[in-house]
């Protein structure tokens, strides 16, 4: 066996351990969401035998009024919505103006967008919430326990890390093909909206599916600014109303795990080819 060989069978080895790794704690959800409390707790890696104690659970879920599904469904959808918008158009309008604007004040500001990628969610907790309650006394807007309090958290924190991928990518547009827009009567917001924005579409899809996975299954964030046990709810939220302290429904508590996990799963492998060829993109310009 040559030494080439050789490698490609050992990284094909490790390649398949981190595969069965990473999808495993995926196959217990998958496996115990169709079983009963006891049959979980009595033998937890066994197959299900009756495939309709899934669909059973599923009703119960939809039917508890403890998860409240629906509802806590539109709110994570409205507000993942309309936090992937928010953040990519104006993380994608702020990279063009830094790519563009050739000063200090451009690189000093594109500097300060990447420190946030560096600052542990931990360190800005408490300070979070008090300028949620500063802002709150400021404009007498209620943005703790609301909608807008989080979607405003979650474009603080996705906007650093998305004008970091546009940034790379608009660096690689030509200035020719704006100039020629320009030349033809289109004002700068139609250079943007109708020229470059289109061309960004593969790191768009890339940040829209990194962002979304990161804003529909979070846990901490919604905790914080909305509370456990409120009126608004997330899915993951829910799922936490749902896991009691002494005792557990365990086949109700995965089921909905499933159900919350599924809508990003499908997103995910949909997008998957435009998130490599985003991410690709933007690494070689």
């Amino acid at each position: 066996m040559t030494d080439e060989k050789r490698n490609t069978l050992i990284y094909s080895v490790i390649g398949f351990i981190l595969m069965i790794a990473f999808f495993f704690p995926f196959f217990i959800v998958l496996i115990n969401s169709a079983k009963d409390s006891f049959t979980i707790t009595q033998d937890p890696l066994s197959l299900p035998t009756d495939m309709g104690q899934l669909f059973e659970n599923i009703k119960i879920i939809v039917q508890h009024d403890g998860i409240k599904y629906f509802s806590s469904f539109f709110n994570s959808l409205l507000i993942t919505t309309l936090s992937l918008i928010t953040i990519g158009i104006s993380s994608a309008m702020a990279a063009w103006v830094l790519v563009r604007t050739k000063s200090k004040l451009s690189y000093i500001i594109f500097l300060f967008f990447l420190s946030g990628m560096v600052i542990p969610f931990q360190v800005v907790m408490l300070p979070l919430v008090s300028l949620l309650e500063i802002l709150r006394e400021i404009t007498t807007i209620p943005f703790k326990d609301t909608y807008w309090g989080v979607i405003l958290a979650y474009i603080g924190f996705g906007a650093p890390l998305s004008v970091f991928l546009f940034h790379g990518f608009i660096k690689s547009i030509p200035t020719d093909i704006e100039e020629a827009a320009i030349i033809d009567g289109c004002s700068k917001s139609q250079v943007f909206f109708r020229v470059v924005l289109p061309i960004l579409k593969p790191i768009f899809v890339t940040m829209l599916v990194l962002n979304g996975m990161w804003i529909w299954n979070d846990y901490l964030l919604p905790s914080l600014v909305i509370g456990i046990g409120g009126d608004v709810q997330t899915l993951p939220l829910a799922v936490a109303n749902l896991a009691g302290t002494y005792v557990k429904q365990w086949d109700l508590i995965l089921t909905s795990v499933l159900m919350a996990a599924l809508p990003v799963i499908i997103l995910f492998l949909f997008a998957q080819k435009h998130i490599i060829k985003g991410m690709t993109s933007g690494a070689i310009k």
